[in-house]
């Protein structure tokens, strides 16, 4: 039996993600995970990081903020609810929670801290390190939808509603993983949900932008590209071995360079197209349906 790839190991910008100035916003939770590097601050439902992630900004938290040993924190620190920071943490600004405080040993807060709830000096237990782990486990026996709830139950301590909406799609930084103004640099897939709007050149395995996206830098992967429809990328696109796919309406301002190179109908290319392989251009039999 193959085992299937575990979630945690891919880049995964949800639907409607914005990358502003100074912060990286989505409406559900941010999981990132041990060693990367995030240059923005970042905005979210419940943020979880694991063991020595840098980021470069405040972190806003609508629901819980889980930080494992050894982060670094640029700016401030806002938990809507609970807070749970591991030792030798260091925050920049201050730190403010609405609810409880679970906070571990040499912690540095630079401008202090409080909280409405209990505060609690101890070393909290690792949840990130026990959520990657547990999830792979799920994942290597085949229960993808336990993992997917997993998710949601463990950062999430309200009772669940069923005639609640579903949660958004939860944003995903694999370990050692830059993410900058400049550049989004992972070793392993990127997929990039619709509607979204983010600054950097893009370096993955591989890549799968979603429909009506702006991507203010180039796409790099080692294998397969593909951009949906609407999507414009503003810079080149290149792959080291892989296809490219550009669907219908899409729009690379640059260059293209790939094997294979299929052109949905209406894609446009501003720049030059090299491609080792076949070009495919759609028709537009599907305007006629």
């Amino acid at each position: 039996m193959a085992f299937r790839r575990d979630p945690l190991d891919e880049l995964v910008v949800p639907d409607g993600t914005e990358a502003k100035e100074v912060a990286l916003e989505t409406d559900g939770d941010v999981l990132v995970g041990a060693r990367s590097t995030v240059e923005f601050g970042v905005r979210g439902r419940n943020i979880l990081a694991g063991e020595s992630v840098e980021f470069g900004g405040d972190i806003e938290a609508e629901a819980d903020c889980r930080l494992d040993m050894w982060c670094d924190v640029a700016d401030n620190v806002l938990v809507g609810q609970d807070a749970y920071i591991g030792e030798r943490v260091h925050i920049g600004g201050e730190m403010k929670v609405a609810g409880d405080l679970d906070i571990g040993d040499d912690v540095e807060i630079d401008e202090g801290f409080e909280a409405n709830g209990w505060i609690v000096i101890r070393n909290p237990m690792p949840t990130i390190v026990f959520l990657f782990v547990y999830l792979k486990q799920l994942l290597l026996i085949g229960e993808e939808d336990a993992a997917q709830r997993l998710v949601s139950q463990l950062v999430d301590d309200e009772d669940e509603n069923e005639d609640a909406e579903p949660a958004p799609d939860p944003l995903i930084v694999p370990r050692n993983a830059t993410v900058s103004d400049d550049a989004w640099r992972v070793s392993t897939p990127a997929t990039i949900g619709d509607d979204c709007r983010l600054h950097g050149n893009i370096r993955a395995e591989s890549i799968d932008v979603g429909e009506d996206c702006n991507i203010f830098g180039s796409l790099r992967a080692r294998e397969d590209v593909s951009v949906g429809e609407g999507t414009r990328i503003h810079g080149d696109l290149t792959t080291r071995s892989g296809d490219v796919v550009v669907e219908p309406g899409a729009r690379i301002l640059g260059d293209v360079s790939c094997s294979d190179l299929e052109l949905g109908p209406g894609a446009e290319v501003d720049g030059s197209i090299r491609a080792d392989g076949e070009i495919t251009m759609g028709t537009t039999e599907r305007d006629l349906e």
